[in-house]
């Protein structure tokens, strides 16, 4: 389990009112997030597409928050230095993204950015067994990447897992889980050994009144 003072929210702008994107990471900001998470698909590696590393460096004046990008994509090699230049903090990508995952990683390390690696529901822990060195995040995601709104899946399990590997490197990965994050799956996730929550319909239901005490709510999630 993972003390709650250290629980950090990473807002998914996906679920943001994009004709008004740069009034959204600063209401987000200003609510309390911790890091703006920023998907980004393809429509080939997941079934949607969404935004490049141009949007990345529009909204990147809006905040000194920690950009949190989670490339979607394959091959992702190829745009690690677009999203690195463009503003972004921390760089995840997934095992299946490409051929070489020990290599992306080093990549991105090399870019001077954090290291991220993705899970999907379907994707194995040990697949980060051999890269635990390099990463300074790991993703769970609790639906199948592609678009907002989905139902999460339950996978305390796995999180746990994960929270035991860490621990044992005895480095400050943090434990992302993103995938139907709202009041009550976030005590789950919380329980289970995550320190970041990505959330999206959560945090941008009812309008920028609301988003402080949306992420005030997800925060104290026990």
């Amino acid at each position: 389990m993972t003390n709650n003072s250290q629980i950090r929210i990473a807002p998914s702008i996906l679920s943001a009112d994009f004709s008004k994107l740069g009034d959204e990471v600063r209401a987000i900001d200003s609510a309390g997030a911790d890091y703006i998470h920023v998907d980004v698909m393809d429509g080939h590696f997941v079934p949607n597409i969404t935004m490049g590393p141009n949007v990345v460096a529009a909204i990147r004046p809006h905040t000194k928050k920690v950009m949190d990008v989670h490339l979607m994509i394959a091959p992702a090699d190829l745009y690690l230095e677009a999203f690195a230049k463009a503003g972004a903090d921390i760089i995840t990508i997934h095992p299946e993204a490409g051929p070489h995952l020990h290599r992306s990683l080093q990549m991105i390390k090399a870019l001077g950015k954090k290291a991220g690696v993705a899970l999907n529901p379907a994707t194995p822990v040990d697949e980060i067994d051999h890269v635990m060195e390099l990463v300074d995040l790991i993703l769970v995601m609790t639906v199948n990447p592609g678009f907002g709104g989905q139902a999460y899946i339950p996978l305390e399990d796995k999180i746990s897992q994960i929270r035991t590997r860490i621990n044992k490197t005895g480095r400050a990965i943090d434990l992302e889980v993103d995938g139907g994050i709202n009041d009550e799956t976030a005590k789950k996730v919380i329980k289970a050994g995550a320190n970041v929550l990505v959330a999206g319909t959560a945090v941008f239901k009812d309008g920028p009144q609301k988003y402080a005490e949306n992420i005030k709510a997800l925060r104290g999630a026990e």
